[in-house]
């Protein structure tokens, strides 16, 4: 008998006050940004480029993504797992998309569960990662 408690999936509401915080983040910081957040599928919910930031941002906030839900890790935490000698260094890329192992991509979690990601492009990367960890506080 499977007695596993279900957890409330992220929403496009859940996604939209993601995406609103690290936004305020940012504004705050002076930064321009492009914000992806993905659910537990990494079917994205919602996408939000500032019409300053830079084009590759809105690709690299989705890489982020996809590389944080992928692996359910802080991208922040995998950096050095790829370079020569690292847990990833031979990772093989048969993904739909290659991931991307620099600050700024963030796993979401709900009662410990995997629910989603949000991935933060256009800033430094130690500031994208800023940015979407401040904004996992509007679903805590």
């Amino acid at each position: 008998m499977n007695t596993t408690t279900a957890v409330a999936p992220l929403t496009t509401q859940d996604a939209d006050a993601l995406i609103a915080a690290a936004q305020r983040a940012a504004e705050a910081a002076g930064v321009t940004i492009s914000v992806t957040v993905l659910d537990a599928g990494g079917h994205l919910l919602a996408f939000r480029r500032d019409d300053r930031a830079v084009l590759i941002s809105g690709e690299t906030s989705t890489r982020k993504a996809f590389t944080a839900l992928q692996l359910n890790a802080p991208t922040a935490d995998l950096v050095d797992a790829v370079q020569p000698g690292g847990l990833f260094h031979t990772l093989p890329t048969a993904l739909d998309r290659p991931l991307l192992f620099i600050a700024g991509g963030v796993p979401v979690h709900r009662d410990g569960r995997l629910i989603g990601a949000i991935g933060v492009g256009g800033g430094a990367p130690e500031q994208d990662h800023g940015f979407a960890t401040a904004a996992l506080e509007t679903l805590a």
